[in-house]
């Protein structure tokens, strides 16, 4: 309908006690919520998205967290194959 605008855009995180305890898990909380940040304007107006850290996202350094968020990212819009 017209003069209706989509909802923004959402971001969820899903970090599980496989990642490590209470401090790891909120430090990739954290850093995903940063790295999501600066790429919520590529998703399309109202999406909502789930991003779920593997065990090893306790163990990796911010750059390896966005290349891992840019890789499913790109999966998710069709930019790569699964």
């Amino acid at each position: 309908m017209p003069g209706e605008s989509l909802p923004p855009t959402r971001a969820g995180f899903v970090v599980s006690k496989a990642v490590g305890g209470a401090v790891v898990r909120n430090k990739v909380k954290r850093r995903l919520r940063h790295l999501m940040s600066d790429r919520v304007a590529e998703l399309p107006p109202g999406s909502l998205v789930v991003v779920r850290a593997l065990p090893g996202a306790g163990d990796a350094d911010h750059a390896k967290l966005a290349r891992d968020l840019d890789a499913a990212l790109e999966r998710l819009l069709g930019g790569g194959a699964r």
